[in-house]
């Protein structure tokens, strides 16, 4: 099957490799429109770099505790095994959490709003990726429906 139909997830992954282009370098604001609408820009800034900096270990130490199983795709790999321990232990997905906080981060520091709302869009568009990916998981690992229950998906105990 060539790659191109996406049956492992391919246009999933470009579409949010758009999305983060957006966040990292869209158009920050649209001509004519108002400003940041934040009233402290410092504590954007502050906010901005604690939400940048635990993104960052969180996206970096979730791809390192994949170790083999790690793809770019979201179907697994046939000889994968299913991650529970470390960052997987809190959150099912937390490169991806890890992704959303950078990006709200990165907005926050740039002063942003559409910056804010790529970002967003980026969280609603990997809740819904996470959802397809899921099922491929249900159906690679036994236990996955088990991890499920007892693991939120991005945010520990809350979502």
């Amino acid at each position: 099957m060539p790659w191109w139909r996406g049956r492992r997830g391919e246009w999933l992954v470009a579409t949010q490799v758009v999305l983060m282009v957006l966040v990292g370098v869209g158009p920050r604001t649209i001509g004519g429109w108002p400003a940041w609408p934040f009233p402290l820009p410092q504590v954007a800034d502050a906010l901005g770099v604690v939400l940048l900096l635990a993104g960052g270990v969180l996206f970096v130490g979730s791809l390192v505790r994949l170790g083999p199983s790690l793809t770019a795709l979201p179907y697994p790999k046939p000889e994968g095994t299913l991650v529970e321990q470390g960052p997987y232990a809190f959150v099912r997905h937390p490169i991806y959490a890890g992704g959303i906080l950078l990006s709200i981060g990165w907005a926050l520091i740039v002063h942003g709003w559409l910056t804010l709302a790529y970002a967003a869009a980026l969280f609603l568009f990997l809740d819904w990726k996470a959802r397809r990916e899921e099922r491929w998981l249900a159906e690679r690992y036994p236990g996955y429906r088990d991890y499920q229950r007892r693991v939120r998906k991005f945010v520990p105990f809350v979502y």
